[in-house]
């Protein structure tokens, strides 16, 4: 969990991290999440200052109009009404929303698609997502599932995703997928079942050898021949769907976040050339890495808990 007290404009006044620890159940996550918020919302006192409203996002699917945490995989909450609970816990005005959403908030208002009105933000870890923002504002889908990026599909006989279909974006171009491949391909063993967002893994287990898509990146940058055929098959898979997500939306910018997109140039220079080739009349965008870093998550859940005070 990365928490922080954020003030109106922007600027972070302090920041916290604590393990989620999911394993004990989402009962148990909720209420650290309302324990954790209690005590930032008493250091913010004991500087001195007045904490006006909380912000918390979460991964999976979020109703954000009813403040309700509906599904997460990775937390297993199921129809949670963690606004509720929050705003009742801290007397405080609260607003609920998704993870990848607000870091796409963030990312548009304060960091690489600042002034650039129309924006989609891709984070790339264990899977992909996106936000897609227009004029400070991002797209929430009649269902609270907008921006699923990872989940078009691109290769129909490809890997299986774990949504359960084949060929899914995110099953050939995640940081989970390039480590998986690379793995297949040259027979090593990897611990990819519980990599995080940053392309990062956990420690192998006993006997194992654990390889990350950072490593494959710097593999492929030194001229491995399966590292350097791993990120070709990535870079073109992503070019892919970031040219379907330009014929759907049409944006100025396209930010990435993610430990993929920390592969710089390597990854930038390629993944550019290979969409404009891909593009007919749609205009190109602006491709280019996030800036915020992991604290996007937090600066967004500020900014939706401002907005929420400014709405009527």
């Amino acid at each position: 969990m990365k928490c922080a007290l954020v003030d109106p404009d922007g600027v972070v006044r302090h920041a916290e991290r604590h393990p989620t620890d999911a394993g004990r159940g989402p009962d148990a996550v909720v209420e650290t999440i309302l324990t954790v918020a209690e005590g930032l919302a008493g250091k913010a006192r004991a500087d001195g200052l007045t904490p006006i409203a909380l912000g918390i996002v979460v991964p999976g699917v979020v109703d954000e109009a009813r403040g309700v945490a509906v599904w997460s995989a990775n937390v297993g909450f199921r129809d949670v009404p963690l606004r509720d609970l929050a705003s009742t816990r801290l007397g405080l005005p609260t607003a609920l929303g998704h993870d990848v959403r607000a870091g796409g908030l963030a990312e548009a208002r304060l960091g690489a698609g600042r002034n650039t009105g129309h924006v989609l933000f891709v984070a790339i870890g264990t899977g992909i997502a996106a936000a897609h923002v227009v004029a400070g504002s991002a797209a929430t889908g009649a269902h609270g599932a907008a921006g699923e990026l990872g989940h078009i599909l691109i290769r129909p006989d490809g890997p299986v995703c774990g949504c359960g279909r084949l060929g899914c974006l995110e099953a050939l171009a995640s940081a989970s997928a390039v480590a998986r491949r690379y793995a297949e391909l040259t027979g090593t063993a990897t611990d990819i079942g519980s990599a995080s967002d940053d392309g990062s893994a956990a420690e192998p287990g006993p006997g194992r050898t654990m390889v990350t898509a950072a490593e494959v990146a710097s593999r492929a940058a030194a001229g491995e021949e399966v590292a350097t055929r791993v990120w070709r098959e990535t870079v073109e898979a992503l070019a892919d769907g970031l040219a379907t997500a330009q014929a759907l939306f049409d944006v100025a910018t396209i930010v990435l976040g993610g430990g993929l997109a920390q592969a710089g140039a390597g990854l930038f220079d390629p993944l550019r050339a290979a969409l404009r080739d891909r593009l007919t009349f749609h205009r190109e965008p602006h491709l280019v890495p996030a800036v915020l870093g992991d604290e996007a998550g937090c600066l967004g859940a500020a900014l939706l808990a401002l907005d929420q005070l400014e709405t009527p």
